[in-house]
């Protein structure tokens, strides 16, 4: 009598649990068995696909068969399918059977492969499964293409996006709140400059998001949150974006100039120092001896810390914390300026912020023309490869560096045209940081007041034992300085040189130096407000 293990196999832990491929699949196998007089070893079930034999049950069949002398001379199933659905790994995994002095058969398509023609039927029945497989993964390709074409993402939903799916059956993405706004908040924090990319991702983490670093890293170049949905190089199709039917979480002027700042086109000025609350200048001072960056800490007294900004690496230059950030306090009241002098500065403000929007026009017509010339050289490109004068590898690179470039452009010139409506919003709540500067220093947090002195002190600081130095103040705050000084003098009549800070617009053609000063606190104002940010 004749002994057969039976292997039994479906593709999904589904199919096992819910269907009833197997137990079909057993009694049609034990059936056959008692008709041929046939003595069942071992029933083996799998629920793994067929596309190879890396398959736990099947692999522990094989090492079974292998360690055993007692081996059955059969191993059956149902449908060739059920064995292999790749033909060159089934004719070398007969062999390998066959060598152990097993034969594979299948009981609904029996073959006698002894005989050389019925390996063409082998053949046969291996290949029509897998050729059903291309298909079917092939179809499932194009179809997933075509919708992402239109617009639609396909897949699981990145973080801060939530899979649905409306009344007609589609699918779509919808922002998942909360992990939506700390996404919106992350790319507005890279725009801004003030930390670096982990230094973000960390704060984010405080805030409740969900992900690692690396995918925390792959989120902010991700375009699918300015609405853009990315379709990869296929055959002669070049890769593209199209626009997504999803609500977008950011602009696309916010997507692109965080791209910039990651990708060293849009460097700003960074903090990548987190100090305590008694070492507020941490990363802001030089050492006067050897130029190195000091560092801080505290070194325990009799009765309690002190702390101490200290050079390293051999240098041993270092002075009390205290008596610096004490001379930091007072410098800063210098730049708060009068709160009398507020309408005037508000005035200089409101002129400089109507003649820089003036100006966008000029801005406007210079993108047009970028975007005129980029078209031109992109057409121009195009004559060259149906002249055949340049190969269409180099033509696509070409391609695909004009569009980046003109999308670029493009997005800079939608923001222009979309002026900002709420200046007296900024305009207000700017005004407040600056004429409370040495108050939301003093009784701000650690992270508060690194803000605070690096707005104001773009540069790095030198104590030279008696003051604090630098090479440069922020703009702004030097000119509302210098404003805030002229006025109080001419209001006690100790100076006549200021006849220029009066507010009467100045001839065609000609800027008046408040308005000239306004332009140059505007130009600074916006990153000093969003410095401060609070």
């Amino acid at each position: 009598m004749q002994v057969a293990d039976l292997y039994i196999r479906v593709s999904t832990d589904e199919q096992a649990d819910k269907g009833y491929s197997q137990r079909n699949q057993e009694e049609m196998l034990r059936k056959y068995c008692g008709l041929h007089a046939v003595q069942v070893r071992k029933v083996i079930y799998e629920d793994h696909s067929a596309k190879t034999f890396n398959r736990p049950q099947w692999k522990a069949l094989l090492l079974d068969l292998r360690k055993r002398k007692d081996r059955p001379d059969l191993v059956l199933f149902t449908k060739w399918d059920r064995f292999s659905r790749n033909a060159g790994d089934a004719y070398q995994m007969i062999n390998v059977l066959r060598k152990l002095g097993v034969e594979p058969q299948a009981i609904e398509q029996p073959l006698d492969l002894t005989i050389p023609e019925n390996k063409m039927m082998l053949a046969f029945y291996l290949a029509a499964p897998e050729v059903e497989n291309d298909r079917r993964a092939l179809n499932v390709f194009y179809g997933m293409r075509r919708a992402r074409k239109e617009g639609r993402y396909m897949g699981l939903a990145p973080i801060g996006y939530i899979n649905r799916t409306d009344p007609n059956g589609r699918k779509f993405i919808a922002p998942d709140e909360p992990q939506a706004d700390i996404i919106r908040w992350s790319f507005e924090e890279l725009a801004a400059g003030r930390y670096n990319t982990e230094q973000v991702w960390k704060m984010a983490k405080a805030k409740g998001f969900k992900g690692t670093k690396s995918l925390f890293w792959f989120a902010i170049r991700n375009p699918v949150y300015c609405g853009k949905i990315f379709i990869p190089k296929h055959k002669d199709e070049e890769s593209q974006f199209v626009k997504g039917q999803h609500e977008p979480i950011i602009s696309e002027a916010l997507f692109y100039e965080v791209q910039d700042i990651l990708d060293g086109r849009g460097r700003k000025y960074r903090l990548k120092t987190v100090a305590a609350v008694s070492l507020p200048l941490r990363g802001f001072l030089l050492c006067p001896v050897c130029g190195k960056v000091l560092s801080g800490s505290a070194s325990r007294g009799r009765y309690k810390y002190y702390a101490y900004y200290h050079c390293f690496g051999g240098c041993t230059h270092r002075f009390r914390a205290d008596h610096v950030n004490d001379l930091l306090t007072v410098e800063l009241k210098k730049y708060t300026p009068n709160p009398r002098w507020q309408p005037i500065l508000k005035s200089f403000l409101y002129k400089a912020y109507h003649q820089q929007t003036s100006r966008s026009s000029d801005d406007r017509k210079q993108l047009t023309e970028q975007i005129k010339d980029l078209e031109g050289k992109l057409s121009k490109a195009r004559d060259l490869l149906l002249s055949d004068q340049i190969d269409p590898a180099d033509y696509r690179a070409m391609k695909a560096e004009y569009e980046e470039r003109l999308n670029r452009q493009q997005v800079k010139l939608n923001a222009l045209v979309n002026q900002p409506d709420n200046f007296d919003t900024i305009l207000k709540q700017g005004l407040n940081n600056l004429f409370h500067l040495s108050e939301i220093y003093e009784t701000g947090t650690s992270e508060e007041k690194r803000k605070v002195i690096g707005s104001v002190y773009p540069e790095k600081l030198t104590f030279d034992g008696d003051q604090l130095r630098t090479t440069r103040i922020n703009e702004a705050v030097q000119l509302i300085y210098t404003l805030d000084k002229e006025l109080s003098e001419k209001e006690t009549g100790q100076s006549s040189k200021i006849e220029t800070l009066s507010c009467q617009v100045g001839r065609t053609g000609q800027m008046s130096n408040p308005v000239r000063g306004g332009l140059m606190i505007f130009r600074e104002f916006l990153s000093v407000n969003n410095m401060i940010g609070l």
